[in-house]
């Protein structure tokens, strides 16, 4: 009897699952993949920099690594909810091939695990016309949420990168 049941188990498919760190930008839920996240910090210091755009807030010094700081509200153009005043701020530390870079968001990101079949495709016609790459993966339903998966590492121009590397 035992031989047919580690069988039967085998044949079950196990369904491919995606880790997200899941923050809010105004009232909606955000998620990006947890190996797209180098670290989860409480916003340093911030030194404003002249001649960057105004989403980039500044520079900070994360662990002796000076690095860009972005409000993604702001770079999204996405209103803050009324009456939020910010006691702290958490800034998710992002490393690409050719940068770090940090991104605010302002509360205590969450840790989620999603089946990747709950993950559908963003309409195209809601993705942003002005940058060329698609920075939203897709939309990732929880229960009764909807979370904007996005593409961390698509969501600056490559104008934009080389500005901030010079």
């Amino acid at each position: 009897m035992e031989p047919q049941n580690i069988r039967d188990k085998k044949d079950v498919a196990v369904e491919e699952k995606v880790h997200l760190i899941v923050f809010k930008l105004g009232n909606e839920e955000y998620g990006v993949r947890i190996d797209q996240v180098k670290e989860v910090t409480i916003t340093p210091e911030i030194t404003r920099m002249p001649k960057t755009p105004s989403f980039i807030k500044g520079v900070s010094n994360i662990r002796g690594d000076i690095i860009a700081i972005m409000d993604l509200e702001e770079r999204f153009k996405i209103e803050r909810p009324s009456g939020w005043h910010a006691q702290h701020t958490y800034t998710l530390v992002m490393e690409a091939k050719e940068f770090t870079m940090g991104f605010i968001v302002r509360e205590v990101p969450q840790s989620l695990t999603l089946p990747v079949s709950s993950i559908d495709k963003a309409p195209s016609f809601i993705q942003d016309i002005n940058i060329n790459e698609n920075f939203i993966e897709g939309i990732g339903k929880y229960d009764d949420r909807l979370i904007i998966v996005l593409d961390i590492y698509k969501i600056l121009t490559s104008d934009e990168i080389s500005q901030l590397k010079s």
